[in-house]
Formats: structure tokens, C-alpha cells, sequence
């Protein structure tokens, strides 16, 4: 499985290239913002996010579970395929960048999908 990143200079590569690349955040305080969206609606996430600031982002898929089964015969209007958007920012970047990943999935909104935010305590192979 290749995970594609997708740069602020509009083009992606294979995350892979980009640690080999040797780009590096050590001690600079960085943040993981983690965002899970319906399935084709990652593209626009991550373009607000680049242009608040973002260095890129890596979108891989998934399959959300538990939600569609509690809900019965009803789960089945809730489509189970998602993007999920992983950004590392640093410091003085995760507000605005996490703001406007809210802003552009319309998070606040329920069942548009959900964000979370992790300290790091050092990143190597990111911008």
C-alpha cells in the first residue's frame, strides 16, 4: 500500500520518497491533525488546509464501523467507505490549519465526519 502526500506545491508523491527526501521537524514542536471524512471529500480538506498553512497531507482510505450497525435498518443510508487526512504542522501552524480542516468538512455539522489533534514529541520526514 502506498500512501501519496499530496505538497503545498500541488504536486504528490509517495510518502515514501519524502522520508527519503530527509526533510526533517525534529524539536520543533510539531502536531498531527487527523480528519475523517466521507469518501471524496478529502481533495477539498486538504486544500484549505494547504492554504492555511499545511506543508501537504498524506489521504489514505478506510471503513467506519459500529456507528452503521447501532443504528439498525437506518446504518444503511450511512456510507461505510472514508478518507482519512493525516497533516503534520508545526506549532504556530496547528491552530489555523486545524480551524480550517473544521471550517472546509463542515465538522461542525453532525455526521460530516470528525478531526483530532495529537501532540508529537518530534517528526522526522516531514516539512
Amino acid at each position: 500500500m502506498v500512501f501519496w502526500a499530496h505538497l503545498a506545491n500541488g504536486y504528490a508523491e509517495p510518502a515514501c520518497t519524502i522520508l527519503a527526501k530527509g526533510w526533517g521537524m525534529e524539536n520543533q514542536g510539531p502536531s498531527l491533525i487527523t480528519c475523517i471524512v466521507e469518501r471524496g471529500r478529502a481533495e477539498q480538506v486538504v486544500q484549505a488546509a494547504i492554504a492555511a498553512g499545511a506543508q501537504g497531507a498524506t489521504i489514505y482510505y478506510g471503513r467506519g464501523v459500529g456507528v452503521r450497525q447501532k443504528l439498525g435498518w437506518r446504518g444503511m443510508l450511512v456510507r461505510p467507505e472514508k478518507e482519512v487526512i493525516l497533516i503534520v504542522t508545526k506549532d504556530e501552524q496547528t491552530s489555523a490549519v486545524f480551524d480550517a480542516v473544521v471550517a472546509s468538512a463542515k465538522l461542525e455539522k453532525p455526521g460530516h465526519g470528525f478531526a483530532f489533534l495529537h501532540k508529537l514529541d518530534r517528526a522526522v520526514g516531514f516539512l
